[in-house]
C-alpha cells in the first residue's frame, strides 16, 4: 500500500506515469512533500526493489498557472543539463525521464534520482560552508558544454524595482539608477543561475571535528550563459537575507580566493550585485516562505526586507 496521504501525494495520473518508469517487480512505497522550492511541487518517492530493498527518486511538477506556461522549456532545459553533467565533478541527479506538455500527467513533471545530503540554513557552521559552496559555484563556472545554453535573462529592470516600506530612499534611488545603465560587457560562463544555500545539499558529520561536504546541487531549470559576477551576485543576496549583509558581501571574497574571476572594476561588480539584488524586493514573501518552513520562522517577510535593504545600503557603500 502506497504512504503518501497529504502534501506528498502524488496526483493519479503522475503516479501511473511514474510507474511506468519503474524497472520489473518495483513499486512506490512511500512520498513525501519536500520543502524548499518556491516554484514547482518537489516530492521525494520511495520506491521498492525487488529484492526487498528501496531507493529514491525525486518527483518536479510545475502547478503554478505563471510557471505551466513556461514549464516545456524549464523542464526541456533541466533534463538537458542533468544529462549533460552525468559526466561531471559537478554532483548532480540524473533524468529519469520528463513529460514537459503534461503528454502523461496532470502536470509538466520531470523525474529524476534523490541524491543523498539535506539543505543547512542555519548561520551556526556557516564559516565552513561558505568557502565550500564558493568553490562548488567555481567548478560550475569552470564548465565549457559543447552548446551553450540561453543567454541570461534580468530578473528586474530599473523601472520595475519598489523599494521595500521604510528602506533608505536615496540609497535606493542610486542603486537603481546603476542597473538602469547599459550592462557591462563580460566573458560568459556556464551559470546554475539559481545558485543559493537552498539549493545545494550538504552532509553534516555530527561530530565538529569532521568538516561538512556538498553532496549535490539541484534545481537547474534556469540555467544560462553570462557573467560569473551574476550567479556570485545571486548567492550574495540569499547570503545576505538568510544571515545577515555581511556575509553577502563576504560571498565574492570567498568566490576569488577559490580562484573564480569577477568583473574587474567595482562599478562592473556593482551592477551585477545589485542586478540581483533589487529583483528580491517584489518577492521577498515568496523568498522567506520556505526559509520559514525550514524552520528559520525569524525570518519573516519584514526582517527579510529589513535584511535586503541594509544589503543594498552596504552595496552602495562599499562598492558605489
Amino acid at each position: 500500500m502506497i504512504n503518501h496521504s497529504g502534501a506528498g501525494a502524488v496526483r493519479p495520473l503522475t503516479l501511473a506515469w511514474v510507474g511506468r518508469q519503474l524497472d520489473a517487480g518495483e513499486r512506490i512505497v512511500k512520498t513525501e512533500a519536500l520543502h524548499g522550492g518556491i516554484t514547482a511541487e518537489m516530492r521525494r518517492l520511495t520506491v521498492g526493489t525487488r529484492d526487498g530493498d528501496t531507493r529514491d527518486l525525486v518527483l518536479r511538477t510545475f502547478v503554478d498557472p505563471l510557471f505551466v506556461e513556461h514549464a516545456e522549456d524549464l523542464l526541456k532545459r533541466e533534463a538537458g543539463v542533468l544529462t549533460l553533467l552525468a559526466g561531471t565533478d559537478v554532483p548532480t541527479p540524473e533524468p529519469v525521464a520528463v513529460d514537459p506538455t503534461a503528454a502523461h500527467c496532470e502536470y509538466p513533471s520531470l523525474l529524476m534520482t534523490h541524491l543523498a545530503g539535506r539543505t543547512v540554513l542555519d548561520d551556526e557552521g556557516l564559516e565552513a560552508r561558505v568557502p565550500l559552496l564558493a568553490r562548488q559555484l567555481v567548478a560550475i563556472h569552470a564548465l565549457r558544454p559543447a552548446e551553450r545554453p540561453q543567454v541570461y535573462e534580468a530578473w528586474t529592470t530599473a523601472d520595475a524595482v519598489v523599494p521595500p516600506d521604510g528602506a533608505d530612499a536615496a540609497a535606493w534611488a542610486a542603486a537603481t539608477d546603476v542597473i538602469g545603465k547599459p550592462a557591462p560587457r563580460y566573458e560568459g560562463r556556464f551559470l546554475h543561475r539559481d545558485f543559493h544555500p537552498g539549493n545545494v545539499l550538504f552532509d553534516v558529520p555530527p561530530s565538529s571535528l569532521a568538516r561538512p561536504r556538498i553532496t549535490g546541487v539541484v534545481d537547474w531549470v534556469q540555467t544560462s550563459w553570462g557573467p560569473a559576477d551574476l550567479d556570485v551576485a545571486h548567492c550574495s543576496t540569499n547570503l545576505a537575507l538568510l544571515h545577515g549583509p555581511a556575509w553577502g558581501l563576504r560571498f565574492a571574497e570567498a568566490y576569488e580566493e577559490a580562484g573564480g574571476v569577477l568583473a574587474a572594476a567595482a562599478s562592473e561588480r556593482l551592477y551585477w550585485r545589485l542586478l540581483d539584488g533589487l529583483a528580491f524586493a517584489a518577492g521577498v514573501q515568496w523568498v522567506a516562505r520556505p526559509w520559514q518552513e525550514a524552520g528559520r520562522a525569524e525570518l519573516t517577510t519584514r526582517a527579510v526586507e529589513e535584511r535586503l535593504d541594509a544589503y543594498v545600503t552596504a552595496l552602495m557603500d562599499t562598492l558605489g
